[in-house]
């Protein structure tokens, strides 16, 4: 069963944007924190980004000046642009949220791939 939908990632060249999207159920979005992940080939997955119901942000290092996480209410979308893209940011991107009942939610991933 299908709870996040992503869309946005594909192939950009360094010092590119974009701009991913995560529709989250309505009941979720309204009270619970959204994170992005990402996962690059041979390494483990690391948080990117996250978001509260009341707009509170978090970035990992790494994307900091590069990276805003927002949320739009009428859609309950959760979006993650980046700028200034690095090869090194390269990855699939993940929407996540941890359900009070079903633990962990993950999407399906969008694959964002920075060419140098």
């Amino acid at each position: 069963q299908v709870q996040l939908v992503e869309s946005g990632g594909g192939l950009v060249q360094a010092g590119g944007s974009l701009r991913l999207s995560c529709t989250v159920p309505r009941n979720i979005f309204r009270a619970i924190p959204v994170a992005w992940y990402r996962q690059a080939p041979g390494k483990q997955r690391e948080l990117v980004a996250r978001i509260t119901s009341s707009s509170s942000t978090t970035y990992t290092d790494s994307v900091k000046g590069r990276a805003t996480i927002s949320r739009d209410n009428a859609r309950n979308t959760i979006y993650l642009k980046m700028n200034s893209l690095r090869p090194e940011d390269t990855a699939l991107y993940y929407c996540n949220y941890v359900d009070p009942q079903l633990g962990d939610t993950w999407g399906q991933g969008t694959q964002v791939t920075v060419s140098s």
